[in-house]
């Protein structure tokens, strides 16, 4: 469980310093900062946190990726 915290709370970080960012970028800043996780951790940590309402996702320029923001 305190993984998923530092998780959620290091996203939070990220997310505020970047503005809006994909799956990927987020994945990639989180290994560079040393925390080991996959994409699908990633995607399932924003998953429960956009129901929690402190994170919203949009597509943006056409592509069919989401983009993640803080609310």
């Amino acid at each position: 469980m305190d993984s998923t915290i530092s998780l959620e709370s290091e996203i939070t970080n990220l997310l505020r310093v970047h503005g809006s960012l994909s799956v990927a970028f987020l994945t990639r800043f989180l290994n560079e900062m040393g925390l080991e996780c996959t994409r699908q951790k990633v995607e399932r940590t924003l998953r429960r946190m956009i129901q929690q309402r402190k994170v919203e996702a949009f597509y943006t320029n056409g592509n069919k990726r989401k983009h993640y923001r803080l609310r």
